[in-house]
């Protein structure tokens, strides 16, 4: 289980979300929501560790996450198997077939990564995920530049993820008709306006 414990997060130094906790259990998905600049991506990115909390735990997660933001995280001079089979070896893994199927990439996989529409590149990008082997997605706005059909595909791969065990938690404004994802606002618990913490040295 991914448990957060009273979380605030900063950016830039000053706390945009304070007092977060929640829990996302195996088999789960929870899909945050709140206006642009509520804090979202820097809470994903703090729970992923790539940024330290100002105060409050993060549990279960660690090498247990595969991350995905706004950046597919393409190489454009690799094909699209390449790049799949470069992050699968990154990973310890080997099979990325059912990526490329998952994704409707295989018509692809010859293709430079660096010729694909932005649907394209996206849809590689998220198909990075499942080649990691990691049980826990956290996902910043995964759907951007894909279309009806690709979030159609995205959603059944989450499905898919869930079912084995594996959970996610990401932020997205697009109802993907996931049963098995509960909604998180984080509007209640953006920080009050004061000093930034690097500030408060030099008072």
């Amino acid at each position: 289980m991914l448990r957060v414990s009273d979380l605030t997060v900063a950016r830039g130094g000053v706390p945009v979300l304070e007092g977060v906790s929640f829990s996302v259990a195996d088999g789960r998905a929870l899909v945050l929501r709140g206006p642009n600049g509520s804090g979202k991506t820097t809470l994903l990115r703090t729970v992923a560790g790539l940024q330290p909390a100002l105060d409050g735990t993060v549990d279960g997660a660690g090498e247990r996450i595969a991350y995905a933001a706004h950046s597919d995280g393409l190489k454009s001079m690799l094909s699209v198997a390449e790049n799949l089979s470069f992050w699968a070896s990154v990973f310890g893994q080997a099979d990325i077939m059912r990526a490329m199927t998952a994704f409707d990439l295989v018509a692809l996989e010859d293709r430079l990564a660096g010729t694909l529409s932005a649907g394209q590149k996206r849809r590689l990008g998220l198909a990075r995920l499942m080649v990691t082997g990691r049980p826990v997605w956290v996902l910043d706005e995964p759907t951007v530049s894909l279309d009806a059909a690709s979030v159609a595909l995205f959603a059944e791969a989450v499905r898919a993820h869930l079912a084995q065990g594996g959970s996610a938690l990401m932020a997205t404004h697009i109802d993907l008709g996931l049963a098995e994802a509960e909604v998180f606002d984080v509007t209640p618990f953006r920080a009050k306006p004061g000093v930034s913490r690097q500030d408060e040295a030099f008072l």
